[in-house]
């Protein structure tokens, strides 16, 4: 990265190169803006308490995310040329994107928990901790801002996180395979492969092509931000945990068939370094959890070519229709909500409640994620699998399948249901410090 290149951390929202701690806790605010004065002297409030990305203290501190919809960009009063310069999938929204994103049948906005997609949403507050004492104080410093102050309301609070020993509500550990980003600061784990420039992720700066994408302008408003997108799913534990009961005989079994379908052991073990005994020592070590290739592996004896895994980032597979792995990546900060997997629950009453806030960051977050709907989790030609879907997140057909190749013949599961069911999302612009002080004291 050229020096005038550099990444100017100071100005980046944490949010977005700090990895998330385990354990972890938090809350999402989401609120609507009814006068603009009053939204913007909240941004006002809450900017010096938004960290930046320069300010790595102690792994586990607390920090705050402050993300803003087009809707909410529209009620803080931007002027026009502003927000004609975001991009158009941005502006029309997710809810307005769900052809093209695949979003029908029972993943249609129809079926989503209000306030998502109803235009209602207009920032999203985030607070992320790894203690729970500091959670609640960071927490109520940013309910101070907002809290009871004529022209705004809050549309939907979610609380989050995951104590040592959780999985997420399928059972999984998660937030493995986080993509090395050149110039932030964060040394490469083993595995990441090449750090992938920083313009992928982050406005202002080079991207893979060669150049910047476009930004929202004016300059102070686009540089040092980036796009957020937010998906609410609600996760059908019984309708898994049958799933497997269906499928396999013993617990071993089970265990083995539910890390096919992602992967990884529920552990994080991938199964291209522990492929037949789950290594959970392993699952928890971030140094070797994740490198590894499938140079070994191309037919998918190992890790099935349509794992959940696999799909999201195929890595060096060969794949029947070919893409540059890295102009797809994106950041992941996901959190989970409800309560913790229960392997026992098995009638359709357990289902709901419990799911995952699927949270990723790009700046270019509105096509990738369409791309990806349509190429990788939603069919399975690029890896030559047919009509096959995502087995953790892709929306499932009558009679959908599931193929593990072995020797001597592939198995094929019939009958995969559809384990998380889309019920809600939305499209942030999560801006820089600087274009949060800029929105604030719009005239």
């Amino acid at each position: 990265m050229a020096r005038n290149d550099r990444l100017e951390l100071e100005d980046i929202q944490a949010t977005v190169l700090r990895y998330r701690p385990e354990p972890y806790y938090g809350t999402h605010v989401m609120l609507r803006v009814d006068d603009a004065r009053a939204g913007r002297e909240l941004l006002r409030g809450l900017a010096p308490h938004v960290d930046s990305a320069a300010e790595w203290r102690q792994p586990g501190e607390p920090w705050i995310a402050v993300a803003i919809t087009y809707a909410g960009l529209v009620a803080l009063g931007l002027p026009a040329e502003s927000l004609n310069s975001f991009p158009e999938a941005f502006r029309v929204g997710m809810a307005g994107r769900s052809g093209q994103l695949l979003d029908v049948g029972d993943n249609d906005p129809a079926h989503w928990h209000h306030p998502f997609g109803s235009g209602e949403i207009h920032l999203g507050v985030s607070v992320f901790s790894g203690s729970e004492e500091a959670w609640h104080r960071t927490l109520e410093t940013a309910r101070q801002h907002y809290a009871g102050r004529p022209g705004l309301a809050v549309v939907a609070t979610q609380d989050f996180g995951a104590q040592p020993g959780d999985l997420n509500p399928l059972g999984y550990r998660d937030s493995i395979g986080q993509p090395a980003i050149e110039g932030s600061g964060v040394a490469p784990l083993p595995g990441q492969g090449r750090p992938i420039k920083a313009g992928e992720f982050i406005l202002g700066y080079p991207g893979e092509s060669g150049g910047p994408l476009p930004a929202p302008a004016p300059g102070v408003l686009g540089r040092n931000g980036t796009y957020v997108g937010l998906r609410k799913y609600e996760s059908r534990v019984a309708t898994f945990n049958r799933f497997l009961r269906e499928h396999a005989q013993t617990d071993r079994e089970r265990e083995l068939l539910a890390a096919k379908l992602v992967g990884r052991w529920r552990s994080g073990a991938p199964l291209t370094l522990a492929p037949e005994v789950d290594d959970p020592e392993l699952g928890a070590d971030p140094s070797r959890n994740d490198d590894f290739t499938y140079a070994g592996d191309p037919h998918g004896h190992q890790v099935p070519l349509g794992s959940h895994m696999r799909r999201m980032n195929p890595r060096d597979t060969k794949m029947a229709l070919l893409t540059d792995v890295n102009l797809h990546r994106i950041i992941r900060r996901s959190t989970t909500y409800g309560k913790p997997y229960d392997p026992e629950a098995l009638g359709d009453a357990e289902d709901g409640g419990r799911g995952l806030y699927f949270i990723f960051l790009s700046a270019k977050a509105m096509d990738t994620l369409e791309f990806l709907q349509r190429e990788w989790i939603n069919n399975g030609n690029f890896m030559s699998l047919g009509a096959e879907r995502d087995p953790n997140v892709g929306l499932q057909e009558a009679g959908a399948t599931f193929t593990i190749p072995q020797t001597p013949v592939r198995r094929r599961i019939h009958e995969i249901e559809t384990f998380n069911a889309l019920r809600g999302g939305e499209y942030f612009f999560l801006p820089s410090l600087s274009a949060l002080r800029w929105i604030a004291n719009l005239p």
